[in-house]
């Protein structure tokens, strides 16, 4: 029977319960970390830690964008100027939405919590 997943779940990360799954998620967790959480031994050895971690990060990440989504009117002269930020961190805020909820998904899974989909 094959692993089903729930919506969002991210690429490279391996179905609960598979052989190498957890393995698969600190490394795809420490890749939404900042580089030097990854000299931290503990977080590998941790990953529901490491979990809370990375979600605090791509929250506060999130936070960030909507804060300068927010000030880019008030920061910007040039109208072409404006356009341009808003373009761009409409596109990363929408990227760090999707990578919040692929945290929080592993995060519950390294919880134990394991989707069922619905009839």
């Amino acid at each position: 029977m094959t692993a089903q997943l729930p919506p969002g779940w991210p690429k490279g990360v391996l179905p609960p319960d598979v052989p190498g799954w957890e393995a698969s998620a600190v490394a795809w967790l420490l890749d939404q970390c900042p580089p030097d959480l990854r000299v931290h031994e503990a977080l590998r050895r941790h990953p529901a830690i490491l979990a809370f971690v990375a979600s605090h990060h791509v929250t506060a990440t999130r936070d960030g964008m909507r804060a300068a989504y927010s000030g880019i009117r008030r920061s910007f002269d040039d109208p072409a100027d404006v356009e341009i930020a808003l373009r761009v961190v409409e596109r990363e805020g929408a990227r760090i939405a999707a990578v919040l909820r692929e945290v929080e998904l592993v995060r519950e899974a390294l919880d134990g919590r394991r989707w069922r989909p619905r009839l």
